[in-house]
């Protein structure tokens, strides 16, 4: 669930990018966040079906409940640096108006 909620939004974040009009809100570091969080839990799910194998495609319910949480807070927390990120870098001024 990881792997798939993790590429869901690094589709959805690359269509926005694509159809930009500009680049202020910085949309490419968003994208590179979840296609690297994408990657590494595509890595997590080869090697976990390497040891597991046929289990791999018959989770717990408490298993998938728990990839999904984590997935959840992995968009979660990339939105967090992404506006973290967009409020230091400031394309606007808008952060730098308000505070003068």
């Amino acid at each position: 669930m990881t792997l798939l909620i993790t590429v869901v939004a690094a589709v959805i974040t690359t269509a926005l990018w694509y159809n930009r009009k500009n680049n202020d809100m910085q949309l490419h570091v968003l994208m590179f966040m979840f296609w690297g969080a994408s990657l590494m839990w595509l890595v997590d799910a080869i090697f976990e079906y390497a040891e597991l194998r046929a289990e791999y495609f018959t989770p717990a319910l408490d298993d998938m409940i728990n990839d999904t949480f984590l997935g959840f807070s992995v968009v979660a927390l990339a939105l967090v640096i992404w506006i973290v990120f967009v409020l230091i870098k400031d394309p606007k001024g808008v952060v730098r108006k308000s505070l003068s």
